[in-house]
């Protein structure tokens, strides 16, 4: 019975990438093999995603991004997961949606139109399954397009969906290192990739509830960074002069 849910949750999964329109545009990435040898000594570990952070998923893409553009909604996602990996950002999905000040003004709140969410359950369907904008990468920020700001540290790396996406390097000009995926540990104790957390508790296929979790009370306070003139757009993998981490990711 396992093995039958199982091939059911990944043939949505494939169904899912196959409706999208992004799987021939090599605007996606996998997030990792669906084994716990893809999990880091390192790797942070969160809170498995329940319906409520589903939701949230989906509003923080809906509300900033261009909500007709698949890939915005893509890219978007890809930063909230990015930011669950990342140690300086809290362990749950709608925790890292509802800091102050991060994104878009009542994104837990505002209505979502019914004819926009099946197309919002399918892109947080990929997010969920551990599909990633290729373009995105390791990115944590974004900012709608057409803006500038004196900052050089700001390394842009992909434009989607009404935003341009970017990397900020430290005080020394250095990307940081990748960062390894998240994990989830399971009530045995044992950890596993996210992903695989989703597919197990259904998360993968199941519809939007409408409901989300309250927002963090306290103010996050994001890492500084030094005030910089902004470069033209760039694509950084690496900064010169210093290597970066090989880790798995």
């Amino acid at each position: 019975m396992r093995n039958d849910r199982n091939r059911r949750i990944a043939c949505l999964a494939a169904l899912a990438i196959a409706g999208s329109g992004l799987g021939g545009c090599n605007l996606f990435r996998p997030q990792g093999e669906l084994t716990t040898g893809s999990i880091a000594p390192n790797a942070k570990v969160v809170q498995a995603p329940s319906a409520a952070d589903k939701e949230c998923l989906a509003r923080a893409m809906y509300f900033e991004s261009n909500r007709s553009d698949e890939e915005g909604l893509l890219a978007v996602g890809t930063v909230v997961m990015n930011r669950l990996d990342a140690p300086a950002y809290p362990g749950r999905i709608c925790e890292v949606v509802g800091q102050k000040r991060q994104f878009a003004n009542g994104v837990l709140t505002k209505p979502v139109r019914d004819q926009d969410r099946p197309r919002l359950e399918k892109v947080a369907d990929l997010i969920l399954s551990g599909q990633r904008h290729e373009g995105v990468g390791q990115a944590l920020h974004f900012h709608t397009a057409g803006y500038s700001f004196p900052y050089k540290n700001m390394h842009y790396v992909v434009a989607a969906g009404g935003n341009v996406f970017y990397e900020k390097s430290d005080r020394e000009g250095y990307l940081p290192a990748h960062r390894p995926q998240a994990v989830v540990q399971v009530a045995s104790g044992r950890l596993m990739p996210l992903q695989v957390a989703a597919a197990q508790s259904g998360m993968i296929g199941l519809p939007l509830t409408g409901r989300v979790q309250p927002t963090l009370t306290a103010e996050y306070t994001a890492p500084t960074a030094p005030e910089l003139r902004l470069p033209g757009p760039a694509r950084y993998a690496s900064v010169p002069g210093r290597a970066t981490s090989d880790k798995v990711r």
